[in-house]
């Protein structure tokens, strides 16, 4: 054991005096997180601007365009009252707003007459949220419009007089549709996007560890120095031992500083403490067997810069890193829980929305150590014969 701490301490002096372990740990993932945070900044608090041309100007079309004032409606749509259809279309261009609700002429008179009525929406292909948006918009109203029309003819159809159709216009329009979705808050706190590319840039740069512990090791053993160290004697379980606890300290290091600067200066939440620390422990463990796994498998330097580059890469973007994976499609989804920085990340998520302890993040943690174990029991096996070779 005192010789793989002799080893562990070598490695990690050499990786602190290269400025890179300072660039590679700490600045580039604080400086790539907050980048990606001014990026899709406002994408957790969509709202836009939706033009209204009311070419009607009758009763139904005030409705319609009071309804849009509603307060839930103003958290996501600000209208604008806009003259045509043509300045309308040029607003849009020119990136002024991001839909166009239009009220065609006539619209009021054919709905209180029962004649068909339709309304008219536009976007940019480049906004096609909003479009989205302001057509549920319209599908609700006519649903609703609809749906008056129904209990009003189903009212006449059971007798009531026609002179009543006034009073019965008035109770009409005071209905509302019986069964609505209504969106219900969870408690759940709303995730920040600094809060998700913090431990999502930290781990994408904790993994270039393995390519720099994979290099150092083929390095040394070709100028004989692993060959010198198994002389003294140490078996090559204590070599590997020592390169795992190199690569544990400085992966900690790195995640505990990148969360404790993210945190401080720009407000990002991974969640509480000691469950988060659990949690990014786990996730360098599973960095130590990736390493294992790479030296392992790998026979040349070359290869190992190689393979460890299809193992960085290929992790973080199966995992996530770079996008959120509740936008991704389902497949994407379950692929992400094929890696330990999918895991994790969906632990931090968790973490930082629905808060509690160390409940939260137990499937992240046995997801990262299943994981680990795979990777590591071929490691075991394979990494000895490279330092024997």
């Amino acid at each position: 054991m005192r010789a793989a701490l002799v080893i562990a301490r070598k490695d990690l002096r050499q990786r602190f005096r290269d400025r890179s372990a300072i660039v590679i740990g700490v600045f580039a993932p604080v400086l790539i997180a907050a980048l990606m945070s001014l990026a899709f900044h406002g994408a957790e608090n969509f709202g836009f601007t939706m033009g209204i041309v009311n070419n009607d100007r009758g009763p139904v079309a005030a409705g319609l365009v009071k309804s849009l004032a509603a307060p839930d409606v103003r958290k996501v749509v600000t209208p604008s009252e806009i003259p045509s259809v043509a300045a309308a279309q040029a607003e849009i261009r020119a990136g002024k707003i991001g839909a166009a609700l239009v009220i065609p002429s006539g619209f009021s008179a054919d709905v209180l007459a029962g004649r068909p009525a339709s309304l008219t929406t536009m976007n940019s292909n480049n906004d096609a949220i909003a479009g989205d948006v302001t057509t549920s918009i319209a599908s609700s109203f006519v649903a609703q419009v609809n749906a008056d029309r129904l209990s009003l003819a189903t009212a006449l159809a059971a007798g009531a007089p026609a002179g009543e159709i006034g009073r019965l216009v008035q109770a009409v329009v005071k209905l509302k549709i019986p069964v609505q979705a209504v969106q219900r808050p969870i408690g759940a706190r709303e995730l920040k996007v600094i809060s998700y590319y913090s431990p999502g840039m930290a781990m994408f740069f904790l993994f270039f560890t393995i390519t720099y512990v994979a290099r150092s090791f083929f390095v040394d053993r070709s100028q004989g120095m692993v060959e010198r160290i198994r002389a003294a004697p140490v078996r090559p379980v204590e070599i590997l031992m020592g390169k795992a606890l190199s690569v544990f300290v400085y992966g900690g290091l790195s995640l505990l500083t990148v969360g404790v600067v993210t945190s401080a200066a720009f407000g990002a939440n991974w969640g509480p403490t000691l469950p988060a620390i659990v949690l990014g422990a786990v996730l360098v463990v599973a960095v130590v067997c990736l390493t294992a796994f790479v030296i392992g498998v790998s026979k040349t330097q070359r290869q190992a810069e190689g393979i460890s580059s299809i193992v960085v890469f290929g992790l973080s973007i199966l995992g996530g890193n770079f996008f959120f994976t509740s936008q991704a499609p389902s497949a994407m989804k379950r692929l992400a829980l094929l890696t330990p920085n999918g895991w994790a990340l969906r632990g931090f998520t968790d973490l930082a929305t629905i808060g509690g302890g160390f409940a939260t993040i137990a499937e992240p943690v046995l997801g990262i150590v299943v994981f680990s174990a795979i990777v590591g029991a071929v490691g075991v096996i394979l990494a000895p014969r490279a330092v024997m070779a």
